[in-house]
């Protein structure tokens, strides 16, 4: 499973159109401290995809960052049957902002878009997603969000023009 969510990422980035019209390019945040932004990340709610099919349990992303820049990925999900699975990959900064990344898991595909499109100040949620919008993550430092917090970033969300009847939620709203 979390196999083939790497293999979508990767493809990500090889798209530069926007599919369904002229939209506005969608905007990241003005910057993210990478050593802060690193620790643990539990998947609140996402955009469905077939890489990420029979893993919707505790997902959860690891970020590690080393002393070159390179942060490390680990990408983990418990299936049905409890089975817990897991991929690592790379990220690097793609602009100076650190607010957009390319992910790489296999040496052999091309890397995908990781934008940070909300952060909050004290880094404990996050949305990414990709230019090209057809993925989406909402990320929170806890397996739980409020669902004050996640009805205020749906309403952010939209006005990236992101299509919020598409997210699914993985974890329960306190």
């Amino acid at each position: 499973m979390i196999s083939k969510i790497v293999l979508v990422l990767s493809g990500m980035s090889g798209i530069a159109a926007f599919e369904g019209g002229d939209l506005p390019d969608l905007q990241t945040v003005s910057h993210v401290d990478l050593s802060r932004y690193g620790g643990t990340w539990h998947q609140i709610a996402y955009f469905p995809t077939r890489f990420q099919k029979n893993c919707e349990r505790d997902v959860t992303a690891e970020y590690t960052l080393r002393a070159d820049g390179v942060v490390i990925v680990e990408n983990q999900c418990s299936k049905e049957n409890g089975t817990r699975k897991s991929i690592k990959g790379t990220a690097r900064a793609s602009d100076s902002t650190n607010s957009k990344l390319k992910v790489k898991f296999f040496w052999f595909a091309p890397a995908g878009d990781y934008w940070v499109i909300e952060l909050d100040p004290d880094y404990q949620y996050a949305v990414v997603s990709a230019p090209n919008r057809n993925y989406l993550w909402i990320l929170s430092r806890s397996p739980t969000m409020t669902r004050s917090l996640y009805e205020s970033l749906l309403k952010r969300i939209s006005a990236q023009h992101l299509d919020v009847g598409r997210i699914k939620l993985t974890s329960q709203l306190d």
